[in-house]
């Protein structure tokens, strides 16, 4: 089956680089490796010792031309990543070496490894779960400290002990009923239905709370998908600059500068910030500016935050109004740029936008980029972030723990309405069953898949 082959792949990012790592996996990775491998004085991989390295070469399959210098890490099953036989080729990186070695590895018997199968491998044998499965991809494409943190949290199984206790409670609330049902005649502790409901309000309760942090978590995870929005030359290019520290975008005194969308991230407080700095948005007979204009105009409608620039020193226009009008009902702050020239703009028209959310500045000289950051974290994470708590960072667990609470609170309605605990069971084994599918103990194979079929290759 293929499950059991001995799978191979480059595990380190492609590229130069000092060393490339190829990773083997499986009940053959030894001998796969051993038959193209030679140490010193021709010994091979023979009597190797586990948790062990060997230097030697790669040969050419079936031939003794030297193909690169190595050294071979040996792991035995089941204590290694996978928990299987693993073995890891430590050659010289860049692309024609470290293609070169996997190559030879793979005409030795082993085949390349499918997206995510070494993870796969690892859920499957039982040493992680999904969720911590899951956290594997999550760690590798942290964009900060604080995100990476809180996916080694979930890879260290912090997810999974939350929903096996929740799942344990539920269980326990099945069996009681089931006997008190099916054997009435045994002297046994009858369970009533106001006993069910107040045991499931606890736990309708606890997922109520990690449903509330998966807003919180999905920033973690994705970022803040921040777009910063004005009229030509107001400051938005400048700010950009100033945010990432680097003049990455053109700043000049000419209308209509920035023609694209320019996208980067950058940090604050640990939170992931995805930042767009788009075309200033005004009436212009340019084709250029046109396309970016309505691409800065499309970027505000998918945006989480929307930084709104005006210059003080110029008077509100119709444009201004209308973008305005347009924030009230959205995630947004009001950057009052060039406080440090003449005021022409009447404040009074900013009446109806939350004050704390309106700050002065001047970005050339640095005024205002503290309390822009300290508004951010406010908007999404009222002002405290906590790395220790549980926060749920995955869509999929999300609506998992949705279903679970939803039959949780049918079983609750049933429980008013009838008193029948037998028909309450129905939905509580149902949210049983859906919290399973975070930890993978109730999930479909073809779901499984499509899991891991986004991660990336060697992992």
């Amino acid at each position: 089956m293929k499950e059991f082959d001995t799978i191979a792949a480059i595990s380190t990012a492609i590229g130069e680089g000092g060393i490339s790592i190829i990773r083997v996996s499986g009940d053959k990775a030894l001998q796969v490796v051993g038959s193209i491998f030679r140490g010193r004085n021709r010994k091979g991989l023979e009597g190797m010792k586990a948790y062990t390295m060997r230097y030697g070469h790669i040969l050419e399959f079936g031939g003794d031309d030297v193909v690169d210098e190595v050294l071979v890490s040996f792991m035995k099953g089941p204590k290694s990543f996978t928990a299987e036989d693993t073995v890891e080729i430590n050659c010289h990186g860049g692309m024609v070496a470290t293609n070169k070695v996997l190559e030879n590895v793979i005409k030795s018997g082993a085949r390349i490894a499918d997206p995510g199968e070494f993870t796969k491998r690892a859920f499957l044998n039982g040493r992680i779960d999904l969720s911590q499965a899951e956290a594997v991809i999550d760690i590798i494409r942290a964009k900060t400290e604080l995100s990476m943190k809180s996916a080694v949290l979930q890879a260290g199984g912090n997810l999974s002990a939350a929903v096996r206790e929740l799942r344990e409670k539920l269980l326990g609330l099945i069996a009681h009923i089931e006997a008190t049902v099916d054997y009435p005649e045994e002297d046994l502790e009858e369970i009533t239905a106001i006993q069910v409901t107040a045991r499931l309000r606890e736990v309708e309760e606890q997922l109520t709370s990690a449903i509330d942090s998966a807003d919180e978590g999905k920033i973690l995870r994705e970022g803040i998908s921040t777009v910063i929005v004005g009229k030509p030359n107001v400051g938005k290019s400048s700010l950009l600059n100033t945010l990432l520290k680097e003049n990455r975008a053109i700043v000049t005194d000419i209308p209509g500068t920035t023609r694209d969308v320019i996208e980067e991230y950058i940090n604050i407080k640990g939170i992931p910030i995805k930042i767009v700095d788009t075309a200033g948005i005004r009436e212009t007979e340019d084709v250029v500016e046109r396309i970016g204009v309505k691409k800065s105009r499309s970027k505000i409608e998918e945006a989480d935050l929307i930084i709104f620039m005006l210059d003080t020193s110029r008077e509100l226009t119709d444009e201004d109004r209308d973008i305005i009008s347009y924030i009230k009902g959205k995630k947004y702050i009001v950057l009052l740029n060039k406080v440090d020239l003449n005021a022409r703009m009447d404040i009074r028209e900013l009446e109806g936008l939350e004050p704390e959310y309106v700050i002065n500045a001047s970005v050339i000289q640095g005024f205002g980029i503290d309390r822009l950051k300290e508004a951010i974290v406010k908007l999404f994470f009222h002002g405290e972030i906590k790395p220790n708590e549980l926060v749920i960072t995955n869509m999929r667990h999300k609506e998992a723990m949705l279903a679970a609470r939803s039959s949780c609170l049918q079983a609750i309605e049933a429980l008013a309405g009838t008193s029948a605990i037998d028909l309450a069971s129905i939905d509580i084994r149902s949210a049983w069953y859906s919290l399973g599918q975070i930890t993978g103990d109730t999930m479909e194979e073809d779901i499984i898949d499509k899991i891991f079929s986004e991660f990336c290759l060697g992992k």
